[in-house]
């Protein structure tokens, strides 16, 4: 088990997340086997490509094929089918890397290794030559035939350079994308005839999509599914900080042509603005980190049972409350608190009783004493309540406490009274008492007011 965990240094995705998100990558594979089918049908027949919308032949026969040899690896890539399968798979997204590769070399090097040219000879000598993928687009495509080829990577080495190809085909839809949005398809030195149609761009994100969540299953990109604090603050940082830089243009390109202020001032407005969102970001993830690790802290010093601190919480917090009483020169009081006959309760009653009596007696602690003083349970049946408390604070506070108790035992059904024995001690201003020398008095205190109540006559 050891070695298997070391295989696989990453957190294990959220299994309710990872069920929810199968929908989701099946109506991506099915959007994506859509459009490739009415482009390649379209191609195939061309009184069907004539009806439909303009724009819609612009997705080339090649970009349909690999968008579809992409969805057929995707598909038999899943752990439902068998190995045999599974290679076939693999087949298919080799296929779509060397359909990409080909394109890109025969624009490179003037070679006539166009699969457009292939399909032409299906429609007769007399069919007029489609223009070939766009290169960039093929380029993408290559790099998702790697990323399908290394999709259910699991071993370490093998994991990483899974994840390096969906990162380099991310990055490569991105460029593609903002080029289309910004219209600076010019980078690319290459004509508008040739650029990545709409459909093409719409599959690859589909695609991407899909990339991205099968790794997440596997890889580095399980943090965007996890349950930690990581993968929380990931999944909420990760689309503001993809956004900004592409705002941060949107804003540079609209500023500079509305000729509203000048260059220099331009870029220092946009300057200023990510550093001060990137302050924020900042801000809100310190913040984050603090409160979760707060509530971590809080859930490791508090008594499930009760929710009152247990023995390691109320040593904490009252050790800094007496220190706090004694650099004001305040008197501080420590109450030791018994559940009376809870052995008798678990015997009688059953031990789902017992624990409904130690419940009802936190509930009383929190309702009966102020929210500064520190309560716990430091024992099955002892509580401990510390604060800044004179000798006549105690005495009322513990007379309310009683009166709470019989409050609770006048009402109809009990079958078993609640009974609390309470013992106390002060240290005055100058006392210099250790809070466990305190709760020890109060606990031989509490011992004393339990015997002298035995011996009361009933």
């Amino acid at each position: 088990m050891l070695k298997q965990n070391a295989a696989l240094p990453y957190e294990e995705p959220d299994a309710s997340l990872l069920d929810a998100l199968l929908h989701v990558r099946l109506g991506c594979l099915a959007a994506v086997t859509l459009i490739g089918a009415v482009v390649l049908a379209a191609w195939a027949f061309p009184a069907l490509g004539r009806i439909l919308p303009d724009g819609w032949q612009a997705m080339k026969a090649e970009s349909a094929i690999a968008a579809l040899l992409s969805v057929l690896s995707l598909e038999l890539s899943e752990n439902r089918y068998p190995r045999r399968m599974r290679l076939v798979g693999t087949v298919f997204a080799a296929l779509v890397m060397l359909l990409g590769a080909a394109v890109l070399a025969g624009w490179v090097f003037q070679l006539p290794l166009s699969v457009d040219r292939w399909l032409m000879t299906l429609r007769g000598p007399g069919s007029q030559l489609l223009e070939p993928m766009a290169p960039h687009s093929a380029g993408a495509f290559t790099l998702l035939g790697v990323s399908l080829a290394l999709v259910r990577a699991r071993g370490r080495t093998a994991a990483f350079i899974a994840d390096l190809a969906a990162f380099l085909f991310f990055l490569a839809v991105l460029v593609l994308v903002s080029g289309y949005v910004f219209g600076a398809l010019r980078l690319f030195n290459f004509s508008p005839g040739i650029m990545t149609s709409p459909q093409t761009l719409f599959c690859l994100l589909l695609l991407l999509a899909v990339v991205l969540m099968r790794r997440a299953e596997h890889g580095v990109l399980a943090i965007f599914l996890g349950r930690g604090i990581g993968s929380t603050l990931a999944r909420v940082l990760a689309p503001i900080l993809l956004a900004l830089p592409f705002l941060r243009e949107i804003g540079r390109e609209r500023l500079i042509h509305a000729n509203v202020i000048s260059g220099h001032y331009v870029t220092a407005l946009l300057a200023s603005t990510a550093a001060g969102i990137s302050l924020l970001l900042l801000l809100y993830l310190a913040w984050r980190i603090n409160s979760m690790e707060l509530e971590i802290r809080e859930l490791s010093l508090r008594d499930d049972l009760t929710g009152l601190y247990n023995r390691k919480g109320f040593t904490l917090l009252a050790e800094q409350a007496l220190k706090l009483a004694r650099r004001n020169q305040l008197p501080f009081s420590v109450l030791f608190i018994d559940l009376d006959d809870l052995k008798n309760i678990n015997d009688e009653l059953g031990h789902a009783y017992g624990s409904a009596y130690i419940t009802e007696t936190g509930k009383l602690l929190l309702s009966t004493f102020r929210e500064t003083d520190v309560l716990g349970r430091i024992g099955g049946d002892e509580f401990t309540v510390a604060g800044q408390f004179s000798p006549v604070a105690v005495s009322i506070a513990v007379q309310r406490l009683q009166a709470a108790v019989a409050a609770r035992n006048a009402e109809a059904g009990r079958r078993l009274p609640l009974s609390l024995s309470v013992g106390s001690v002060t240290s005055g201003e100058h006392g210099q008492d250790s809070l466990g020398d305190m709760i020890g008095r109060a606990d031989r205190a509490m011992y004393r007011e339990k015997r002298r109540r035995k011996q009361l006559p009933r």
